[in-house]
């Protein structure tokens, strides 16, 4: 898979791209993630990417220009399968966006900043809007990078077992089961006796039960948020 991330301050990607699964799958292969500046496309002497809103009001607005033109210089390059822009009023991240995603071949990733992006960026450039959660932070950078690590992780090659991700929660809409490790006994918790009973059949039916009761919890809370968001 390749990803391209266009941002106005690329040096914030650079420490979530030099660890952990995201650094890995890179290293293996798995995955080629390329970092462009929208100022670098600014026809602005200054290299500038904001002005004022119309209409008036508070706040900045990146202009269209530079974003126009970072798009369609990539686009000569490769075709994508989606132009995704992260911002709060998108399609809400979840596994099934995630699994998705991961069967793309060519993705970019567009981070807003500031009060936002010109509308006709939005209307004529992007093909899915993606949002983290229902509220505002101060630019699309940090739900670019939960965005592509839900992908990344995925991707095979991208973990040392491939078969861990396939039991994460949320897929196959189930919560994981609780997990611990060394020692059996700290500070007087203990871990559960099935657990280290060595009865693999046991232990399984333990897993599922334990799943079967947290995806309840987890679709009764999700309700009543619901609800209380009404």
């Amino acid at each position: 898979m390749h990803i391209d991330i266009l941002t106005c301050f690329p040096d914030f990607f650079q420490p979530f791209l030099s660890y952990s699964i995201i650094k890995c799958a890179q290293n293996r292969g798995a995955v080629n993630i390329s970092i462009h500046n929208i100022r670098d496309y600014s026809l602005n002497k200054h290299r500038k990417v904001d002005d004022y809103p119309y209409g008036g009001g508070s706040g900045l607005v990146m202009t269209v220009q530079p974003i126009y033109s970072c798009i369609t210089a990539l686009e000569k390059d490769r075709t994508y399968d989606e132009i995704i822009y992260m911002s709060p009023d998108g399609d809400l991240l979840n596994q099934h966006v995630v699994n998705e995603l991961v069967l793309k071949d060519n993705i970019m990733v567009l981070c807003g900043h500031y009060k936002g992006i010109d509308e006709r960026v939005r209307e004529h450039l992007i093909t899915r809007e993606v949002s983290i959660g229902q509220y505002v932070l101060s630019g699309g950078e940090i739900p670019a990078c939960v965005l592509i690590d839900s992908i990344v992780r995925l991707i095979p090659g991208a973990l040392h077992d491939s078969s861990s991700a396939l039991n994460d929660s949320f897929q196959d809409d189930i919560i994981a089961p609780p997990v611990y490790s060394h020692p059996a006994s700290f500070n007087g918790w203990e871990v559960p006796a099935v657990l280290i009973s060595g009865n693999k059949a046991k232990i399984e039916e333990w897993e599922r039960n334990q799943s079967e009761i947290r995806t309840q919890k987890y679709n009764e809370k999700m309700k009543k948020a619901s609800k209380d968001i009404i």
